[in-house]
């Protein structure tokens, strides 16, 4: 029986498929990225303080993933050490968010923001402690490319926010050790077992280190009407959605293009501040030219690796070439 390939199976008909399944992945990645750029919009919209904000986002999502019944299918596969380890990286995911949305409340959501462009810094002197790999100084150089823009940043912004940028880089280097944590250990696990992991851990130091961080205030407080509805789109759309269309996503685009969609995510959250809260009355010119400047550095670095990596390429192809 002779066997015939289907017209779309032809050369350009595959062409067309992977075209269109790449501009998919990218359309995919990008709203990824437009819905993180809201969490930071969405911390400052809910009354409710950075404690109870996070803990109640950690369980809406808990909740929302141990729900789905393959979850503990997966989780039963994993090791115990493995488990202990995810858990661990859980607690740092917490703190990332709780001093994120502290930053938010002491600052603004462009401030925080803007801390979070600097998590390639913070990458390029953690990863290569934990990761075992060599350290690079080509990107201790583009960090420091970053000190001028932050120096106009610092500048640009009221005194009563600086608490806020500086509890805002914390967010930032937990994020950077959280990311790089993942990076190392993910690979044991599914994505949906990681993430339910990683988050019920979360939710439990939360809840375990509220009644300390109360101040004498309610360690866990209900949400009204309106704040219940935006942590629900906060849980749901702005975390469980992205996570899910990341992981298709990530299927067909390289890790440079997947690190340069997400290097967007500050620039989207403070255009998102100035048309949604009007921030930009709160803040100075030299604080945008700040952020011009650290927003250039973190692509340059992208940027110049990969065209580095061409030129390497051309370079051992013409030397393989017979003369």
């Amino acid at each position: 029986m002779s066997l015939h390939w289907p017209a779309q199976c032809t050369a350009s008909g595959l062409g067309q498929i992977l075209l269109s399944a790449g501009t998919r992945a990218w359309l995919q990645i990008h709203a990824c990225v437009v819905l993180w750029g809201f969490t930071a919009v969405f911390g400052k919209l809910i009354s409710l303080a950075a404690l109870p904000l996070v803990w109640w986002r950690m369980a809406l999502v808990s909740a929302a993933v141990v729900l789905v019944p393959s979850f503990w299918t997966h989780v039963r596969r994993v090791p115990a050490r493995m488990l202990a380890i995810y858990a661990g990286i859980g607690v740092v995911v917490a703190l990332h968010w709780l001093t994120f949305y502290l930053s938010v409340k002491l600052a603004n959501a462009s401030v925080a923001a803007l801390c979070m462009a600097l998590i390639p810094v913070f990458i390029s002197f953690i990863e290569p402690l934990l990761v075992t790999r060599r350290f690079n100084i080509r990107e201790l150089g583009f960090g420091l490319l970053a000190l001028p823009g932050v120096a106009l940043v610092i500048g640009g912004m009221p005194s009563g926010m600086y608490l806020g940028f500086a509890v805002g880089v914390g967010s930032a280097a937990l994020a950077a050790l959280f990311g790089t944590l993942n990076k190392r250990f993910s690979g044991a696990a599914t994505p949906l077992a990681v993430t339910g992991v990683e988050i019920g851990a979360g939710m439990l130091f939360i809840s375990l280190i509220a009644p300390l961080l109360a101040a004498g205030e309610p360690a866990f407080v209900w949400p009204s009407l309106r704040d219940g509805v935006l942590l629900l789109v906060l849980a749901l759309g702005c975390t469980l959605l992205p996570f899910m269309l990341s992981l298709m996503a990530m299927r067909h685009l390289s890790a440079f293009s997947t690190g340069l969609a997400i290097n967007m995510e500050p620039v989207y959250a403070i255009v998102f501040a100035i048309v949604l809260l009007g921030e930009q009355r709160e803040l100075h010119l030299s604080f945008y030219v700040g952020v011009l400047i650290v927003v250039a550095a973190v692509f340059l670095h992208p940027w110049s690796v990969r065209r580095r990596r061409r030129l390497q390429a051309v370079i051992a192809a013409n030397q393989g070439t017979p003369q």
